[in-house]
Parts: C-alpha cells; sequence; structure tokens
C-alpha cells in the first residue's frame, strides 16, 4: 500500500538553513502531520539525529513516521571498508524507525552545494561508472543484509545526473541497488520523466514527487547559476502548482501498473518567505490522492 509523506526541507532547509530558520520545529510537525496530513516524514537538520528512539517519538507526537534520511557517500574519496562504517549508525536509526529504504547519493565530488554552475558537476566516463557502480553495489548488499533497500538518487550536480547517467549506474549496478526515482531532478537533468520511470520502474523503491518551474530552470542554466541559486530562486515547487512542468498523472499511472507499494513523497524545497509550506503541500499531497485515485491504486481505506 502506498504511503504519502513529505520532507522539511519545503519549511526549514538543510543545505541553506537560512531559508526557514525563523519556523518552528513544532509548526513544522503540526502542519505536516496534524494539519495537512501526511502519513510520515524524511530526515531533517531539525529532528535528533543521534537518539532513533527520540526521533520516533518525536515525529509520533504529531502522528507522523520516520521515512527515510539522505546518507552522503563518499565512495570516490572513501574506502568501502570506511564507508561500511560511516553508514552504520544511520543505518541503526532507519531500522530502530522501521524504515524499509536507506537514501544514498555519491556527494564527495558534487557541486550541489558549492557556489558554481551546474556544468561544473563531475562526469565519469564508462570505465570510471563502472568502477562506482560496483563499490555502490557492495554497500547495498551492505544495507540489504540488514533488511534495508539502499535506493540511489540521482541529483543535479552529482556523478549521476541525466537520464544516460542513469542509465548507465543502473545497467552497472544490482540486483541490490535500487533507485530513488525523482521526477523534478529528472526534469531538471534533462530526462522525460515518463520514459525514465517506466525504463528502470523494476528497481524504484522510492519516489520523489517534485516539480520543476521550467522558466527558472532554463535560467539556471542559460546564467550558467549554481544548484542552490536555482532552488532560492524557486526552481522546484509540489504537484498540482501551475507554475510547475511536471505532468504527475502519467507516473502514477506508472507506478499503479507495476503494484508499487512504497513512499510517494513530496520533496519540494523553496523559500517558505515566498511560498508558504502549508498552503504548497496541501495542494501537493491532495493533487497527488487524486492523481493515485485516477490512477487506479486501490483504496484501502487508509492512505489513498
Amino acid at each position: 500500500m502506498i504511503q504519502f509523506g513529505t520532507n522539511p526541507i519545503a519549511w526549514a532547509n538543510d543545505d541553506d538553513q537560512t531559508l526557514g530558520a525563523d519556523i518552528p520545529t513544532a509548526r513544522i510537525l503540526d502542519e505536516a502531520g496534524r494539519q495537512i496530513g501526511f502519513d510520515g516524514i524524511e530526515n531533517g537538520h531539525r529532528w535528533p539525529q543521534d537518539d532513533p528512539e527520540a526521533l520516533r517519538v518525536l515525529l509520533a507526537e504529531y502522528g507522523l513516521a520516520f521515512i527515510s534520511g539522505w546518507h552522503s557517500l563518499n565512495l570516490l574519496s572513501h574506502s568501502i571498508e570506511d564507508e561500511k562504517t560511516a553508514i552504520q549508525p544511520h543505518l541503526d536509526k532507519l531500522k530502530h524507525n522501521g524504515c524499509k529504504v536507506c537514501i544514498a547519493c555519491e556527494t564527495s565530488n558534487s557541486v550541489q552545494g558549492l557556489d558554481r554552475p551546474l556544468s561544473d558537476r563531475p562526469v565519469l566516463d564508462r570505465a570510471g561508472m563502472a568502477e562506482f557502480a560496483a563499490k555502490v553495489e557492495e554497500i547495498a548488499q551492505y544495507c540489504s543484509d540488514q533488511g534495508v533497500d539502499l535506493v540511489y538518487h540521482h541529483h543535479m550536480g552529482t556523478v549521476v545526473q541525466s537520464p544516460e547517467d542513469i542509465d548507465a549506474f543502473m545497467a552497472a549496478t544490482g540486483p541490490a541497488t535500487k533507485l530513488l526515482f525523482d521526477a523534478g531532478h529528472c526534469v531538471f537533468g534533462g530526462g522525460d520523466p515518463e520514459v525514465v520511470l517506466r525504463r528502470h520502474i523494476g528497481r524504484v523503491r522510492h519516489f520523489h514527487a517534485k516539480n520543476v518551474r521550467p522558466v527558472i530552470r532554463d535560467k539556471v542554466e542559460g546564467d550558467a547559476l549554481s544548484f542552490m541559486d536555482g532552488v532560492r530562486a524557486g526552481v522546484f515547487t509540489v504537484p498540482g502548482d501551475q507554475e510547475g512542468g511536471v505532468d504527475f498523472a502519467p507516473l502514477l499511472k506508472v507506478l499503479a501498473e507495476n503494484n508499487y507499494d512504497g513512499w510517494i513523497v513530496i520533496e519540494a524545497e523553496q523559500d517558505p518567505d515566498q511560498r508558504n509550506p502549508l498552503l504548497y503541500q496541501t495542494l501537493g499531497l491532495a493533487t497527488l490522492k487524486r492523481l493515485a485515485r485516477d490512477a487506479g491504486f486501490f483504496d484501502g481505506g487508509a492512505h489513498v
């Protein structure tokens, strides 16, 4: 059964913590859980980081489950054994909270958080991708052995950004490595989200329903802006926003046709001073629930 979640970066950004710095943590949780009615929420810098039980208790107070959280891989600069050691505390937190997936992305040489244009992002040749993918697969198997699927997050500014990168990475990994499909990053990276999702649906275990404003995306590319310049300018938004260019209806149909039963998460970072998170997240969830019903997801009375 699908469940609907959100990410706190709509309220308080993790990479630029000046965005939403004045929003109390209690407001974030109250709006996400009690007011909007999400089933769960992903990790954020406001939550307890080193106490899995404190995290569970905090979120449960607002009717929210802990979905999962981002883990930065550094396989291009560290050994596999070092990376296993680095990921273990995160896995322990996920397991304690009943999470099924671990969101991971290689960040050792990315430009996603730097004041540099996205065109400066790292690119691996065929041999480099094969070597990198083999390392990811080993970490993914390490996670799988503990009952958690590693879902790789293709992301702007990183070694897996374009649809060609996604294809090459997925071809070089497997079967332990799964995919977090992010509609917004797919479009931002030059891909057709329905085509890419259909191609890799067999290994998709997590779904980010991120929308993109095409006008701002084109400006980021044309003016050689950084990823965070784009975020601050509002390149991302939620499903249902008329300024967004992603059609989520066919994406939900692909998920339904393939019996997807994981989380559908609205991860749409915007400046909360410019776009009220309560209003935008409410719109996003209502849109996704309507499209899910239209796509044929069975209404068991709990989530859809």
